[in-house]
């Protein structure tokens, strides 16, 4: 059944300014010219360059106008004749798009020629070189090269003669991925032969052809394990040589144990003692495990880190810089000021009414974008001006033992500000500091007490616990177990499975993992 009635709600709305300025907080350095080149291209009312203060005290606010258009709001489709023909040239441009039942025969001193020519423009009109002939060019050279399963096809053609070889060939190229292994069965390869490329043949064919691909370089394609693929690049080596040999062996026969690092019963198994056996193990740490890495790899364009903040030790006394390389000065077009100077001189008709409106839109709407990436910059300086404050001992030596422990809710009370727009500044932001440059959010850290009731970061302890890992015996590797009564005998109070946590978020593999002979 369907009733009617009313109620009140409060509901919290954003103004388009407020998500402007929100999306901004999250945008990085590195991205942020990129955004503001976007914002450029989309709205002509804003340029690059430094506002010009004399033209800002001639500046006609776009809100003066709102009374003259409410003067003449009268519905633009009647047809009705326009009242004032002294319209500039820019804004008569912008209406006629707009509308086409402005009539062009009342403009005398306006020529349709120009925009009636259908033949292109040519190229050279549309460029200029201002470069002197001695003057020395420096273009940028683009590197492009072959991907990883085109070398791998240039290698088929070398050793394949038969056409329909070939094709199967390629279509085994095809199923390997990028870090150079074979994926797919054999017996799928025969399936997807015969129904996709109408090419009938049998698993040891295909296997011979497989052998073939598996002697391209990089040594070690084509492999279907792990296992298959560290054997394929021993054969490449000189297997007279004993540890070479020992180490076939190895992962032959102990490739479980090897795994897992169960280095006694290998010596056991193979009847070698741990010299042999060591040696036999560097051969192996020797080996790539993923192959196809090495031509992916050089195909892949690096990623520089640009920090969007400077915090420079200048004789115990830290200073904090934003970086604005990547923001560029911004103003508000003069060319669209002029227009509405023009428009406050002129008598407002009905028919300009939209193209006022358009020019107050791109205006307003480049202020906006200016007010916005000034606060930007307030909030992200005031911001990280706290954090480098509530660690100043950390930043002035870099030692992590001198980390105070810090969550969003401490520097978001101290700023002022909501927690989720301090979560904003943090997320991918760098800071440049004189001990290396760090992801910002990762200086929050949660606290842990200790014997005395100090809380200390978890990130001290993370350090203490690496450090401890890092001068460990290899051939007795501390446990967990150990690594608690370590902690705990230098006065922090931390459970064995506290202990387990940070090791896994340190990236440290268990205690068998770390064993070495």
């Amino acid at each position: 059944m369907l009733k009617q009635g009313l109620q009140q709600k409060m509901l919290q709305k954003l103004s388009p300014q407020q998500i402007q300025l929100m999306k901004l907080l999250q945008v990085p350095a590195a991205s942020l010219e990129e955004r503001i080149q976007e914002e450029l291209e989309s709205n002509p009312a804003l340029e690059e360059g430094r506002d010009d203060e004399d033209g800002q005290e001639e500046e006609i606010s776009a809100d003066g106008f709102e009374d003259a258009l409410d003067e003449k709001d009268t519905d633009i489709s009647t047809g009705d004749d326009f009242e004032g023909d002294d319209f500039s040239g820019g804004v008569d441009e912008v209406y006629t798009a707009a509308d086409d039942s402005y009539d062009d025969n009342k403009r005398d001193d306006f020529d349709m020629d120009p925009y009636m020519d259908d033949d292109e423009v040519p190229s050279y009109k549309l460029t200029v070189d201002n470069t002197s002939p001695d003057e020395d060019r420096r273009d940028i050279p683009f590197a492009s090269g072959d991907g990883f399963q085109d070398q791998l096809i240039a290698q088929l053609g070398m050793h394949v003669a038969d056409e329909r070889h070939r094709k199967i060939g390629e279509y085994i190229i095809g199923n390997i991925d990028e870090q150079g292994y074979l994926r797919r069965e054999v017996y799928a390869i025969v399936d997807d032969l015969a129904f996709a490329q109408n090419v009938t043949t049998t698993e040891e064919e295909v296997t011979e052809i497989l052998e073939t691909i598996q002697t391209f370089d990089p040594a070690g394609v084509g492999a279907r394990d792990l296992k298959e693929c560290l054997i394929l690049q021993l054969k490449r080596k000189d297997t007279r040589q004993k540890s070479i040999a020992l180490a076939i062996a190895v992962l032959e026969r102990c490739m479980d144990e090897f795994s897992k690092k169960h280095y006694d019963k290998i010596e056991r198994r193979l009847d070698v003692d741990s010299d042999e056996l060591r040696e036999a193990i560097n051969e192996i740490l020797k080996l790539d495990p993923k192959p196809g890495n090495s031509y992916s790899d050089s195909q892949k364009s690096t990623q520089h880190i640009i920090p969007d903040f400077v915090i420079a030790n200048n004789d115990g006394i830290l200073e904090l810089s934003l970086n604005s390389r990547n923001m560029p000065d911004l103003k508000v077009s003069s060319t669209y000021n002029q227009m509405l100077k023009e428009y406050s001189r002129s008598k407002t008709s009905k028919g300009n009414k939209e193209a006022v409106q358009f020019v107050k839109q791109k205006i307003e709407s480049a202020k906006w974008f200016i007010d916005a990436l000034r606060q930007r910059n307030d909030t992200l300086f005031v911001t990280m001006h706290t954090i480098m404050e509530y660690q100043y001992e950390y930043f002035l030596e870099g030692d992590e033992t001198k980390m105070r422990p810090m969550i969003l809710k401490d520097i978001a009370d101290i700023v002022g500000l909501d927690i989720s727009t301090v979560s904003r500044v943090a997320n991918s932001k760098y800071v440049q500091t004189h001990f290396g440059t760090f992801l910002l959010k990762s200086f929050f850290s949660e606290s842990l007490s200790t014997d005395s009731g100090e809380e200390v970061s978890t990130r001290e302890v993370k350090k203490i616990l690496e450090d401890a890992i890092g001068a460990e015996t290899k051939g007795k590797p501390l446990t967990d177990d150990k690594l608690t009564k370590i902690l705990q005998d230098k006065g922090y109070n931390i459970a064995r499975r506290t202990v387990a946590k940070y090791r896994e978020q340190l990236n440290i593999p268990v205690a068998r993992l770390r064993k070495e002979i």
